[in-house]
């Protein structure tokens, strides 16, 4: 995570976050896409996030002038898209999240500790 020295906002918990944005949706945003169209933009975001990425941690080079550009703001839109497809279908991210974190900690409790392609050089 990056350190700022500006004062840091609050945290927000994901159920805050659900909240915040549902309330955005229905005053500013009008209404939820459908959810076809919301899978579109989080594949469209993704792909900016995969841009970003292929030009400053793959190979790829950015055109003379072109700014590979902003990862935190295109992490935040895969987010916020994803959020948005929890809540239109009736996700609790919070638990959700709990539930895959602990059943990818029961899966691979030894599995990658045994990974000889994870061993540090």
């Amino acid at each position: 995570m990056n350190s700022s020295t500006e004062e840091s906002a609050p945290d927000l918990t994901l159920r805050q976050a659900q909240a915040e944005i549902d309330e955005w949706i229905r005053t500013i945003g009008v209404r939820y896409f459908n959810e076809l169209t919301n899978l579109a933009q989080l594949v469209e975001e993704v792909g900016e996030v995969a841009r970003i990425l292929a030009r400053t941690a793959g190979e790829q080079s950015s055109k003379p002038g072109e700014s590979p550009g902003d990862l935190a703001d295109e992490l935040a839109d895969v987010m916020f898209v994803t959020i948005c497809l929890a809540n239109q279908s009736g996700i609790d991210l919070t638990d959700a999240l709990k539930k895959n974190l602990d059943k990818k900690t029961k899966r691979d409790a030894t599995r990658h500790l045994k990974n000889k392609k994870l061993e540090s050089k």
